[in-house]
């Protein structure tokens, strides 16, 4: 049986807005309703929006979370029936709290015109992005709620308190157990009041709950955890919950319901909840691989697919999959891996199989349309020195301005030599630039090549067309000066192997 030690219910934290080898894929019959994805845009090359919703609806998603409300994206949903939850930063919390008139602005042209012009189905604003965690040490704590309440009241003056629900995405740090079983749950003691009020306010206008659940990081977080219970093939030793007597054989349930119990206690047992994001990442840490992510995800379709629920509450589970493609310019300060949790990569193209419950033969359908610069790379010269004096100070700088996060410990590339740590540090920064001639230079150690210097399982990427891209790509303008404090520390490997 699994200890409470070792079955303490890990939350996801300082994530901003964060999937393995068991397929169950042919055991997949029943379509999966109501799944979703999140499409985050901090790339430097994020698809163009056109490809993405086609990348969604070809996949079986029929709804989407974003985190911001830009046009293009929002006008590409239009007139296509996915079902989209649009999301407002935290950055913009403080403004809205403070201004009515500021709300009614952002729910008319975020909104109302796209739902009215564009026939955008917006069905939810998401007020923030974890707003709660402890790592923000409360900047949020006085603006969430305000935020919220003027972003429902714009929303029905607007003629649309029916049709789109106000919600806030949460961590799962807002509620703790103090018996380490889910019965013990219970809001977080410091914001216990507030998350009253919040979850009252949802329940009097007919929202939902929208909670992240990360088991993954059950495992970056403790060296001890139970590997087999982060996921849902049964081989792991259940956790019998004394208090209830329900049983639990995966921590995604455990952790679930312990938010349901938290719930119950204080009088809103009957609360919709919304699996805002759910995942696992592919690369940056050694239990972020492409094996463990296919087997939670997959796991977790299987799961939903019965509409069985959790042991404390049955029925479909309302969800998002966290997420659908990588994000190369995401914060690393949680991790390497948070710039990997895409189902697919930076390209569309699918990381692995996964049966989205369709009928198909478990095989993602990649993006179509996507074109790429060309099949060149830059690498470390031959003829270059490993002794150079420049060399350390290069690396750094090509990785502190790309992603580098492949070549740590455990990682895709982690078994590079150091050449080829440096021509994947190169590479990264020249395909950033687009692949201009400037960006392989180096003080002449970057060499271009057209020969693929991917070895095994370490891809060296191309970029695809910026011309087809949401953002245009990205030309570094930035000195020597503004080289990241901590990219040595961080990537310190990738020189001294």
């Amino acid at each position: 049986m699994t200890t409470r030690t070792e079955i303490r219910l890990w939350a996801k934290m300082g994530l901003p807005s964060l999937i393995l080898g068991l397929v169950f894929g042919s055991m997949l019959l029943v379509s999966v309703r109501g799944i979703g994805a999140n499409w985050g845009t901090q790339s430097s090359h994020s698809l163009a929006p056109e490809i993405v919703v086609r990348l969604l609806r070809e996949n079986g998603f029929n709804k989407v979370k974003l985190f911001d409300a830009d046009s293009r994206v929002l006008t590409a949903l239009g007139n296509t029936g996915v079902e989209v939850m649009v999301g407002i930063p935290n950055d913009m919390l403080a403004t809205l709290a403070s201004s009515m008139k500021a709300a009614e602005n952002w729910v008319t042209k975020n909104v109302s015109s796209l739902v009215s012009r564009n026939g955008v189905n917006i069905k939810f604003v998401a007020v923030g992005n974890e707003p709660f965690l402890q790592t923000y040490n409360g900047s949020f704590l006085a603006t969430t709620f305000p935020a919220l309440q003027n972003i429902q009241s714009a929303l029905i003056k607007a003629g649309l308190g029916n049709k789109v629900k106000v919600t806030v995405p949460l961590n799962a740090d807002v509620y703790q157990s103090s018996t380490s079983y889910p019965s013990g749950g219970d809001f977080r003691a410091d914001i216990h009041d507030l998350m009253l009020t919040i979850v009252k306010f949802l329940n009097d206008n007919g929202a939902a709950f929208t909670v992240n659940i990360y088991p993954f990081i059950s495992l970056y977080n403790d060296p001890n955890f139970p590997v087999d219970f982060a996921f849902f093939d049964g081989n792991s030793s259940p956790l019998i919950d004394n208090d209830s007597g329900k049983t639990y054989t995966n921590v995604f349930d455990a952790n679930h319901d312990t938010l349901i119990w938290a719930l119950q206690k204080n009088g809103f047992g009957s609360l919709p909840v919304i699996v805002g994001e759910v995942g696992w990442p592919t690369d940056g840490d050694k239990n972020a691989n492409v094996q463990y992510a296919q087997r939670f995800n997959q796991g977790f379709m299987s799961h939903i697919s019965g509409g069985q629920g959790t042991p404390m509450r049955t029925g479909p589970i309302d969800a998002y999959l966290f997420s659908l493609i990588d994000e190369d310019e995401k914060s690393i300060q949680p991790g390497n891996f948070e710039r990997h949790w895409g189902i697919f990569n930076y390209d569309g193209s699918a990381k692995y199989a996964l049966n989205m419950g369709q009928g198909t033969s478990g095989q993602l359908i990649p993006a179509k349309g996507v074109k790429y610069i060309g099949k060149k790379w830059c690498v470390f010269s031959p003829k270059a020195n490993l002794a150079d004096t420049k060399l350390a100070d290069s690396v750094s700088y090509a990785c502190a301005l790309s992603d580098c996060t492949s070549l740590g410990y455990g990682s895709t590339c982690g078994n590079l030599d150091t050449r080829g740590n440096i021509s994947y540090a190169f590479n990264m920064y020249y395909q950033k630039n687009n692949q201009l001639p400037i960006a392989c230079s180096f003080d002449d150690l970057g060499m271009v090549t057209t020969t693929d210097p991917s070895a095994g399982s370490c891809r060296f990427e191309v970029m695809i067309d910026p011309s087809l891209t949401l953002t245009g790509g990205c030309q570094s303008k930035w000195g020597r000066e503004m080289l990241l404090e901590a990219s040595s520390r961080t990537y310190k490997h990738v020189v001294h192997g």
